[in-house]
């Protein structure tokens, strides 16, 4: 059982209530969101990381592009880690060891970035040791969410989703402007020496998750047969499969990202304290999005939400055009404010689309493998963006795009932005779970 924060009384504890969207306050529930928050934090790092790949190296948009793509397989092996947690206890807990062992792992990450690191495969692999660090404490975390996600009354359906990823936009948005603002004072190296210190947090809050000890012995190999049968039950599902097919598509579509902030940092000439105020401004638009799906759109059926969305998104992509082109500047707006409300609309339009993901992929994970299933769909999402920063890279590549020759940009953002209405031909494979409680896909 889960124990709530003592000495409550009535009142307070109706306030507290309030503050977590309903949801009953717990010391573990406080533990789970302070774990989204530094990963949210470690946000403070990502600008030092593409300027330490762009200045230090000397590498090019089409090598940070593709280096991007490595550095997030770890989360697209996802199901492993959940494999691991469910079915071999570490120090007799199956939770509570790993995210210990997550915050030494990406401690290990920043302090080599800080010190050893100086080419571009130390460099990736130092980053992708970090990914890995965030990548198991939120499969960690995400299991407990699922588990307590599963007893949310229909009014609260998605409340925990919508915390925890506020949880993580918050912290984004404590760190957004200060990394930007320190690399205006220091180096990267510097950055990722402050940064060391942000893991080691959720390696101690990790001693607050409630958790009985497990006796090991025959747990692993019944564990792991108990979760083969499950898996190849669920898997069958026409219910399940589709709706992770139309995620993997949908995240799978090229991205501009990388070509893109080599254009605002080299030819606009961005300074990484602006770009720092860009964060922020993404980070509030974060919160903005959260609130919005959580007060108005969660009882909203996922078809609806993705289709308005992947198109309201798709148009918004494409003001990027008047930035590239110069015509902002024939429109009066300063290049600067144009990519701060830019940032605004598109982040706010982007976190209402994804919310839903979190939402279905709870919703689809069947009691007993939560950590493992919920793994296995939140890597098919990661999958998705990994294809997608590789697509880019290769694009990028195709049309001659270098840290200064930016002439076939506007057609990489065109191609990149249409290429996200492609899913709306497949908005019928969400149709199944516009009306689903989530025990109808585990009934059998």
């Amino acid at each position: 059982m889960l124990t709530n924060l003592p000495n409550l009384d009535k009142t307070k504890a109706s306030v507290l209530r309030k503050i977590f969207l309903g949801i009953e306050p717990t010391t573990e529930l406080v533990a789970i969101l302070i774990i989204y928050f530094v990963q949210g934090m470690l946000a403070l790092s990502r600008l030092a990381v593409s300027f330490f790949m762009k200045d230090d190296l000397l590498l090019s948009p089409a090598q940070v592009a593709a280096i991007s793509g490595i550095t997030a397989i770890p989360w697209m092996i996802k199901p492993f880690f959940g494999f691991i947690s469910d079915s071999f206890p570490v120090l007799g807990y199956r939770r509570r060891s790993y995210l210990i062992l997550a915050g030494l792992l990406g401690s290990l990450a920043w302090l080599s970035l800080a010190t050893v690191v100086n080419g571009i495969w130390t460099t990736t692999i130092a980053v992708t040791l970090g990914s890995l660090g965030v990548a198991l404490s939120d499969v960690i975390a995400d299991s407990i969410v699922v588990e307590r996600a599963r007893g949310e009354s229909q009014a609260n359906l998605g409340s925990l989703q919508s915390l925890c990823w506020g949880s993580v936009a918050i912290g984004g948005l404590l760190t957004a402007y200060l990394s930007g603002w320190l690399l205006g004072h220091f180096s990267p190296r510097t950055v990722f020496a402050i940064t060391i210190f942000l893991p080691l947090i959720i390696s101690i809050v990790a001693f607050l998750i409630a958790e009985q000890p497990i006796i090991q012995g025959t747990v692993a190999i019944n564990s792991f047969k108990q979760q083969l049968v499950q898996l190849k039950e669920v898997i069958r599902i026409k219910e399940v499969w589709l709706p992770t097919a139309f995620i993997l598509i949908w995240d799978a579509t090229p991205t501009s990202d990388s070509a893109f902030f080599y254009f605002l940092t080299n030819e606009l000439h961005y300074e990484p304290e602006f770009l720092g105020r860009v964060r922020l401004v993404a980070s509030l638009a974060n919160l903005l999005g959260v609130w919005v799906f959580q007060r108005f759109l969660k009882s909203v059926p996922f078809s609806k939400i993705f289709f308005w969305g992947i198109i309201f998104s798709t148009a918004l992509g494409l003001t990027a055009l008047l930035l590239v082109t110069h015509t902002n500047r024939l429109l009066g707006i300063n290049d600067q404010w144009f990519s701060i409300g830019d940032t605004l609309i598109l982040t706010v339009a982007g976190e209402i689309v994804f919310m839903p993901v979190l939402v279905l992929a709870a919703k689809l994970s069947p009691p007993g493998i939560e950590a493992t299933f919920f793994a296995i769909l939140m890597s098919v999402h990661n999958l998705g963006g990994f294809i997608s920063r590789e697509l880019g890279a290769l694009i990028t590549y195709w049309l001659g795009i270098t840290e200064t020759k930016f002439d076939y940009l506007w057609l990489l953002l065109v191609i990149t932005n249409l290429s996200n209405l492609l899913p709306l031909f497949l908005i019928n494979w969400l149709k199944s779970q516009d009306s689903q409680s989530p025990e109808q896909h585990t009934a059998s």
